[in-house]
C-alpha cells in the first residue's frame, strides 16, 4: 500500500486530469525517476493506495470527479495553492477570488481537514514587500475562514533555474533575512490565528528553530487520523534538506507543468515545458511518451 502524490512535479488536477482518470480505470500508472531515469510502475487500485495527495493551484478539472473517486473508495488529501501574485510571477493561475471560491467547495465535498491552503512562495521583490503579503494574507484568509484549518507558507527557494528565470524577466527580488523572514511569518501567524487557521513553515528549518510549526505535505499522520480505517505509513522520507514529508510515490514528471510560473524549481524553463506538454498523450502510462 503507498500513499500517491500528484504531484511536487507538476500540476495534475490543473492540465492532467483527463490522463489521471485513465491511470485510475487501468489500474496503475508508471512514471520516471527524475535522476536514473529507471522508470518505475506503481498500483492504483484503490486497495494498494492508502492515500492520493493533490498539488494544485486550479482543481476545477478535477471538481466534477471527486465523487467518481470516493465512491471507488479513494482517500484524498488537497494542497490548494493561492497567492494573488502578481502575472509576471504567476502569469496562468486563476484570480485568487475564483480560486478560493473553488476551495469552498472542495471542502465541502470533502472537509476543512482535508484541504490546506498554501500560501507559498513568498518571493520579495520591491513591489511585493511585507506589508504587500500581510495584505494579500489577510484578503484571501477571510475569506477562507472555516473551509480550511492550516496554511502552508515557505519563502522561495533560489534554486540556480529559480534565479535564472527570475533574472532573465528583469525582476529584482532579494533574500530575506531570517529577523525579516520570521518577523513576516509571525505577522501572518497571528492573522491566521484570528480566522482560526493554523500556520505551518514548508520546509523551512531556520524558521522551525525559531519555534514555528513544522509542515509536512505529505503528512502520514495525519493521514492516518483522517483515514483511520487505513494501514497507517509512518516512515519518514524528505526531498529536500528541511522537509519533513512521509514516503510516497510521486507520480509526476518535472517540465511538463504549462502553467509557467517564475519561481517554480520543477520546471528548467516555460519554453520546454510547453514543448513536453504538447507531447503528452493522456491514453500513456506517463505523463510522456518517453522520459
Amino acid at each position: 500500500m503507498n500513499i500517491i502524490s500528484a504531484s511536487r512535479r507538476t500540476d495534475i488536477p490543473a492540465l492532467y486530469t483527463d490522463w489521471f482518470l485513465r491511470r485510475i480505470e487501468e489500474g496503475f500508472v508508471a512514471y520516471p525517476n527524475p535522476f536514473s531515469r529507471a522508470i518505475h510502475t506503481v498500483s492504483l487500485a484503490p486497495e494498494d493506495v492508502h492515500s492520493i495527495v493533490f498539488w494544485s493551484k486550479h482543481y476545477r478539472p478535477l471538481l466534477p470527479y471527486l465523487e467518481y473517486l470516493q465512491k471507488k473508495g479513494f482517500c484524498m488529501f488537497f494542497h490548494y495553492t493561492i497567492t494573488g501574485l502578481p502575472r509576471y510571477l504567476e502569469p496562468c493561475s486563476p484570480p485568487w477570488e475564483l480560486s478560493t471560491t473553488i476551495l469552498k467547495e472542495l471542502s465541502l465535498r470533502t472537509s476543512p481537514r482535508h484541504v490546506t491552503w498554501r500560501f507559498d512562495p513568498i518571493v520579495i521583490t520591491e513591489e511585493l514587500d511585507s506589508r504587500w503579503y500581510i495584505r494579500q494574507f489577510a484578503s484571501i484568509g477571510s475569506r477562507l475562514s472555516g473551509f480550511t484549518q492550516r496554511c502552508y507558507i515557505s519563502f522561495v527557494h533560489l534554486y540556480g533555474k529559480t534565479r535564472r528565470n527570475l533574472q532573465r524577466l528583469g525582476i529584482k527580488f532579494r533574500e530575506p533575512s531570517l529577523e525579516e523572514k520570521l518577523e513576516l511569518t509571525l505577522e501572518l501567524e497571528g492573522i491566521a490565528q484570528g480566522l482560526g487557521i493554523e500556520v505551518l513553515a514548508c520546509c523551512q528549518p531556520d524558521l522551525v528553530a525559531k519555534g514555528i510549526k513544522m509542515g509536512r505535505c505529505v503528512d502520514g499522520e495525519l493521514l492516518s487520523k483522517l483515514f483511520p480505517e487505513r494501514t497507517p505509513i509512518l516512515e519518514h522520507r524528505p526531498t529536500r534538506p528541511g522537509c519533513g514529508c512521509t514516503a510516497s510515490k510521486d507520480i509526476g514528471m518535472y517540465d511538463t507543468c504549462s502553467l509557467g510560473c517564475t519561481y517554480c524549481y520543477a520546471n528548467q524553463s516555460r519554453t520546454l515545458a510547453h514543448i513536453r506538454r504538447q507531447r503528452h498523450d493522456p491514453s500513456c502510462q506517463m505523463l510522456l511518451p518517453t522520459p
